[in-house]
């Protein structure tokens, strides 16, 4: 399969604290709301600038946080046959720096236990989360 013209990469932070995780819902660029759970972060803009700090761009602007990377999680691959694309996303274990202040974008976001996850996640979350207990 070739990639599609319309395809994207993103970044994005998984932060948990206290066996809980940071997730939003948003609005979709057309101003859709989005129905699921996901980890704030975002489409790569710039590509001069590493991923890394894509995603600690992204998390400001949604979440008005900074974030410290710790490490690497898994690159997952998502195709998205409504919109003919494919999202590839980057994740990365992070801690939280600052009191959240949600961007406009934000729906509503939570701290989520990462054992009791809501039914309506993006699939990365569960399978990002699989792989975080495994750490």
């Amino acid at each position: 399969m070739e990639l599609p013209k319309n395809s994207l990469v993103a970044s994005g932070p998984v932060i948990i604290e206290n066996n809980k995780v940071l997730l939003n819902r948003e609005y979709d660029h057309d101003g859709t709301p989005n129905e699921n759970f996901m980890f704030p972060g975002g489409k790569v803009e710039d590509f001069t600038v590493s991923l890394e700090e894509n995603c600690k761009r992204e998390v400001k602007e949604e979440m008005g946080i900074d974030v410290e990377i710790i490490k690497q999680l898994k690159t997952t691959m998502v195709f998205l046959p409504e919109k003919e694309k494919v999202a590839i996303l980057v994740h990365y274990l992070a801690n939280r720096i600052g009191e959240i202040k949600p961007g406009p974008q934000n729906i509503e976001w939570g701290w989520f236990d990462i054992d009791n996850l809501p039914d309506n996640c993006t699939p990365n979350v569960y399978e990002i989360i699989k792989e975080y207990k495994t750490l």
